[in-house]
């Protein structure tokens, strides 16, 4: 996939209330805590539904959506939903009034993950879900190969692929499949059809106001972001992690403060970066390093040491013994030795004894 393709930086504005998690954020079985502390990327796939399991030839539809493209801190979540074709519209968008994540508040996107995530609600039911957590270290990792970057376009559509593929595996009939685009709707579209010859795809721009399945993926990528982020948050919190040039009283009010939505136009977001970057390693797992916003503030000046790397080849011909000075007379020269040749302390000679 090109990087012309799609852009990697969201293009709309965000609603930064609307995107910061809620107090009480439901932390679905999504939320690995080990695996996201630890900066891994991973997939949940929830139980196929019972009423699919008694009558796996059910036509069922479809959608996938995303959240979190656009901050500096936290993952990006890919999220796929699937119920029976009829209940499409009357189960979601008349009964539980799904839609677009990023119109719904903070706690309507988290009660309706619990509701799916409950066993006695029709939404646990009939519908299945699953997700991949793409780890802000992942995706950084891959955005800054030293040859050919696999930019953030290509980490999302394989992960779109992964998921489709898992959900088929498990045997579901899948009819219908809507997809939000990142891009071209025409390209993307093709790109799947290639992959998936047998699925009726669409993918279109606000596919998540637009189709319900795809609002309900979007839902539970919010969700799940929304916990991963306060999860993260809450290692920092727990053990009253701040800058180390201030006092504990200001780390407690950064502490307090946190770091919002994670997005760069959140001042929250920001400043949480500015006042905990370590001079050296910079931050965690949970910051993407690609981003302009990281990159700024390590590049800046006095923020951060410079580090000179050697390009590829150079002192290639250098010998172990090329770090050690000998006298004429093939002894060891201590005045000239460099650090390295006398890490491990110096020859003793017979004469000590």
């Amino acid at each position: 996939m090109e990087e012309t393709e799609f852009p990697d930086a969201p293009t709309e504005p965000q609603d930064i209330a609307k995107e910061t998690p809620p107090d009480n954020v439901f932390n679905a079985p999504s939320i690995s805590g080990d695996q996201i502390l630890s900066g891994m990327s991973y997939s949940h796939f929830s139980p196929v539904p019972e009423v699919l399991i008694n009558d796996m030839d059910t036509e069922c539809v479809l959608g996938i959506d995303e959240a979190g493209r656009g901050p500096v801190l936290g993952p990006m979540v890919y999220a796929l939903f699937y119920l029976p074709l009829p209940l499409h519209r009357s189960l979601l968008a008349e009964t539980h009034h799904f839609d677009d994540s990023k119109v719904l508040t903070p706690n309507v996107r988290s009660s309706l993950m619990e509701k799916l995530c409950t066993a006695d609600t029709d939404l646990y039911r009939h519908c299945g879900w699953a997700t991949t957590v793409m780890s802000a270290r992942d995706i950084s990792a891959g955005m800054l190969k030293p040859f050919g970057s696999y930019n953030l376009n290509a980490q999302a559509m394989d992960v779109t692929v992964e998921l489709l593929r898992g959900v088929l595996n498990m045997k579901v009939n899948v009819k219908e499949v809507y997809i939000d685009t990142i891009g071209s709707p025409a390209i993307y579209q093709k790109k799947l059809e290639r992959i998936f010859p047998t699925l009726q795809i669409t993918v279109a721009k606000k596919a998540d106001s637009l189709y319900p399945c795809v609002s309900a993926a979007s839902v539970c990528a919010k969700v799940t972001r929304d916990a991963a982020l306060d999860l993260s948050y809450d290692a920092y919190r727990q053990h009253g992690k701040g800058d180390n040039s201030r006092s504990v009283a200001e780390d407690h009010v950064s502490i307090n403060i946190g770091w919002g939505s994670g997005y760069p136009s959140d001042a929250r977001c920001s400043t949480w970066l500015k006042q905990n970057m370590d001079p050296v390693f910079g931050w965690g797992p949970e910051c993407r390093f690609s981003w302009d916003t990281s990159k700024k503030m390590l590049e800046a000046p006095n923020h951060a040491p410079k580090v000179d790397w050697p390009t590829e080849g150079e002192d290639d011909d250098m010998k172990v013994t090329s770090f050690f000075a000998a006298t004429k007379n093939g002894e060891l020269d201590h005045s000239k030795t460099d650090e390295l040749s006398g890490w491990f302390g110096r020859h003793v000679t017979e004469t000590v004894f």
